[in-house]
């Protein structure tokens, strides 16, 4: 486990932050296109679980498409079987439990990636979980996930008194000065994605444009976040 751990943590090289606010969730993380014959479109570390639900994959790339997908049969047989939206916190019990059933067996590998799952619970709000590859599963006001998972982390720290009053813009800012700040690097629009979950609107993956009013946001001399 220690080497699937590790090596969701290193073999991307990206580095992943989750942010909650008072009424929505948002998923950042940095996006390199391996080779510039691939259509940039193509790349992401975001995938939709349902139209109100999304996790964020951090680690071996076919590990990450492979949970993904294994997420998005788990949240549709629920919704199948019992008529309603599978709750956040039970899809971070159930993947949870998948990851650890592979900690038992010899005949399979534990998968390399780590998933943050976001979503606006009807009765919770907004809801962050963590489900590492061994089957560790707990809820987050903010985490991070990659190679540089500790300095995000202690950025968070600082903040986390204040997130809870952050709307669904500022929980953005944070997200991405959060990556600013730990890999001392000043992002491009291109150079980053990320979702937001707020309300009871779907999904919205913000675009090149909306990435780059955050970033003229945080880079003014007076900018907080």
């Amino acid at each position: 486990m220690e080497y699937a751990i590790k090596c969701a943590q290193t073999t991307s090289g990206l580095t992943s932050v989750a942010v909650r606010g008072r009424d929505s969730c948002v998923l950042v993380t940095q996006k390199k296109v391996p080779d510039r014959l691939v259509d940039p479109s193509s790349v992401t570390n975001l995938y939709k679980v349902t139209d109100y639900l999304a996790v964020l994959m951090t680690g071996a790339p076919a590990d990450c498409k492979t949970q993904a997908t294994r997420l998005r049969y788990e949240a549709s047989e629920f919704k199948f079987q019992y008529g309603y939206a599978m709750p956040v916190a039970s899809l971070a019990k159930r993947v949870g439990d998948i990851c650890q059933v592979y900690t038992q067996r010899a005949s399979l590998r534990a998968l390399a990636a780590i998933c943050i799952i976001a979503a606006v619970d009807d009765e919770k709000g907004p809801q962050l979980f963590k489900v590492d590859p061994a089957g560790h599963y707990f809820p987050y006001f903010a985490t991070a996930a990659g190679a540089k998972e500790s300095e995000a982390t202690n950025f968070l720290e600082k903040k986390v008194d204040e997130l809870k009053d952050y709307d669904a813009d500022a929980v953005v800012r944070c997200g991405i000065s959060a990556l600013q700040s730990v890999l001392n690097a000043d992002f491009k629009a291109s150079e980053i994605e990320a979702m937001v979950i707020a309300g009871k609107a779907r999904c919205h993956v913000l675009s090149d444009e909306e990435i780059d009013a955050h970033l003229n946001v945080l880079a003014e001399p007076d900018a907080s976040a």
